[in-house]
């Protein structure tokens, strides 16, 4: 837009770079009407300032609600993973380690359905008595090589994967969350989290949180090595 010869971004510049020029005219700001925001009637410069000032500390209380609700949330999950990571430390019966890894992590996050497989790798074995349990039981090469290939937590909908068929119900899964177990740099199992909700896991979710539950895990079900 041009104003006889002057454009808007030549007044901008002026009014910018010459700030005595409202205080020589402050008729003009007295006499300046906008369309406000929340209407169509009209405002003065001041009222319209005065909008957006409040516009701006609404937002502002917004995000402050925000940081305090995220804040309460980190702090629950922090009390749910030290609860578990306790029962955990307490279980030193190694027959009911998993289960009781399993069990805990199922009653504090609300997880519908999860389990855990662990394996032998070329350099470790399971011990003696274990071979046993649920948590031994043969898992296919593919699934171990699958297991090997992940370098976070995979997150997403249920494709049919062969750790889904170790949940109890396995038919009702339509979201997962499998989680890689690593001991001296080779990967001897996989935790298993399912649920009925296909927007429980999914892709675009973060993994953090998962990272350290397969970390704790994973030095738990290490000691079950030979």
């Amino acid at each position: 837009m041009t104003l006889q010869g002057i454009t808007e971004d030549e007044i901008v510049n002026y009014l910018v770079h010459t700030p005595g020029f409202f205080e020589r005219n402050a008729q003009v700001l007295a006499s300046i009407q906008l369309t406000s925001p929340h209407g169509q009637r009209a405002v003065s410069l001041q009222e319209r300032q005065m909008e957006m000032l409040r516009d701006r500390i609404k937002g502002l209380e917004r995000r402050i609600m925000d940081m305090i609700r995220h804040g309460q949330e980190n702090e629950a999950i922090a009390e749910r993973l030290h609860r578990w990571v306790r029962a955990v430390l307490l279980a030193h019966d190694d027959t009911m380690l998993a289960d009781v890894m399993i069990d805990r992590l199922r009653h504090e996050f609300m997880i519908p359905q999860a389990a855990v497989r662990i394996w032998g790798t070329p350099s470790q074995a399971l011990r003696e008595g274990l071979s046993e349990l649920s948590i031994a039981q043969p898992v296919s090469d593919d699934a171990r090589s699958f297991a090997g290939s992940l370098n976070v937590p995979y997150c997403g909908l249920n494709a049919g994967f062969e750790a889904s068929k170790w949940l109890d119900d396995s038919a009702t899964i339509t979201s997962l969350a499998l989680l890689p177990l690593h001991h001296q740099g080779e990967t001897f199992g996989l935790l298993v989290l399912g649920s009925p909700d296909p927007t429980r896991y999914t892709a675009e979710m973060g993994v953090d949180f998962l990272h350290q539950v397969s970390d704790i895990a994973s030095a738990a079900l290490a000691r079950l090595l030979d």
